[in-house]
């Protein structure tokens, strides 16, 4: 019996799709008017730590984005870089009284990887 499955293929194929995109091509996505293309660009940065030279400030700038997954999902894409997001710190403080507890959270949570400092800072 020959069942068809076309949902794994096309999530595949649009996986794909964007497999093929430079660092500079994400963070120009960034610019996009629609926040879904927004927060797609943000998955694909958070795993290109080699260009974080690149991709932190863009996700730095992504914190005052007006589309709370944006600024949530940014959020958490710093914390990946762990402390090497150091310089993210001053920009995600602001982010602990944000209007969306999912972004307050996100933002907690990142200060928290990106180090003691930052949590200190946090605390203040």
């Amino acid at each position: 019996m020959n069942v068809r499955r076309p949902l794994p293929l096309l999530g595949l194929l649009l996986f794909a799709a964007g497999c093929g995109k430079s660092t500079a091509d994400w963070a120009k996505q960034m610019k996009s008017p629609d926040p879904a293309r927004r927060l797609q660009a943000i998955h694909a940065l958070q795993s290109r730590a080699k260009e974080k030279e690149v991709v932190l400030p863009v996700l730095i700038e992504a914190l005052k984005d007006d589309d709370t997954y944006v600024r949530r999902d940014a959020a958490k894409a710093l914390g990946r870089f762990g402390p090497g997001a150091a310089e993210a710190v001053p920009a995600l403080l602001p982010l602990l009284a944000d209007k969306e507890p999912s972004v307050r959270k996100a933002a907690g949570q990142s200060l928290e990887k990106i180090g003691p400092t930052a949590a200190k800072a946090a605390a203040r």
